[in-house]
């Protein structure tokens, strides 16, 4: 099987030929500190992905000993673990959005108030840590083995990258099913009728079953960013701003329910 990182890794040259035309066609919509600030901040998020991956990994496979079935590699199996990886990325995501200690990773993707095709290079090297591999624990249990679950992750990511952009518009009946720039767009504004929306990966369905969806309104001028202060365009900053803020917030808390409730409450900002 091969590694999430190797697919993300073939993938790149199409990345960076997406990330210059889109430069060239929409110039406006770029900052030359912000999109290096991205690029590393993708290679760091790399890094630390595959360092916990190596360290995880003997974990993994020892959940999947348990596993209820033993699902073998198909093209039926693989359609299946795609849909259920999507399902659980959007509560993974959704997670990520009103619990605080997710959060801390997740702002790092919010913190631009540019919207590029290198917003999705914005990437925490502390999505190990506060668990985002969690979310996959099912699968894993279920029957699919640890290898094949991270490389679905990666496509599922993988398909994400297409849509950080402001130079695709409406896709006509591919937005009914799929996750778009129009959606996405929506997901990172900081607009009152947009926040905490739009929480797809690959489907859109998922925040239409679940009342999470909003449509565009084409009369609002999207705000991109984060509510609260932002941080610097250096790589140290963004991993590490919100961490601080939960810092002061715990320090403030005069009660063990109010420290959790830090950690683990809506974000505070």
């Amino acid at each position: 099987m091969i590694s999430a990182e190797l697919i993300l890794l073939g993938l790149s040259p199409i990345f960076i030929f997406c990330v210059a035309v889109e430069f060239i066609k929409a110039r406006k919509h770029y900052d030359i500190k912000d999109s290096i600030n991205n690029t590393a901040l993708a290679l760091l998020h790399q890094g630390s992905d595959a360092i916990f991956l190596l360290l995880l990994m003997p974990m993994f496979n020892w959940l999947h000993q348990f596993a209820l079935f033993d699902i073998k590699l198909t093209a039926v199996s693989l359609f299946v673990g795609f849909i259920l990886q999507d399902f659980l990325y959007y509560w993974f995501h959704r997670a990520s959005h009103n619990i605080h200690w997710f959060w801390l990773a997740h702002v790092v993707h919010h913190s631009s108030t540019h919207m590029n095709f290198t917003t999705a290079f914005r990437q925490s090297v502390l999505y190990p840590i506060v668990g985002m591999w969690l979310f996959w624990l099912p699968m894993i249990l279920v029957g699919f083995s640890p290898s094949l679950v991270f490389a679905i992750v990666a496509i599922n990511l993988a398909y994400q990258f297409f849509v950080h952009t402001q130079t695709i518009g409406n896709l006509g009946w591919f937005e009914s099913i799929f996750n778009t720039p129009t959606h996405h767009r929506i997901h990172h504004a900081t607009n009152k009728p947009y926040i905490d929306k739009n929480y797809a990966g690959v489907l859109i369905i998922w925040d239409k079953l679940f009342g999470t969806f909003a449509p565009e309104d084409k009369s609002l001028i999207i705000k991109y960013g984060i509510i609260g202060e932002l941080p610097k365009d250096n790589p140290v900053s963004t991993n590490f701003k919100q961490l601080s803020v939960m810092k002061q917030k715990l320090k403030a808390s005069n009660s063990l329910k109010e420290k959790l409730r830090v950690l683990f409450g809506y974000p505070s900002h």
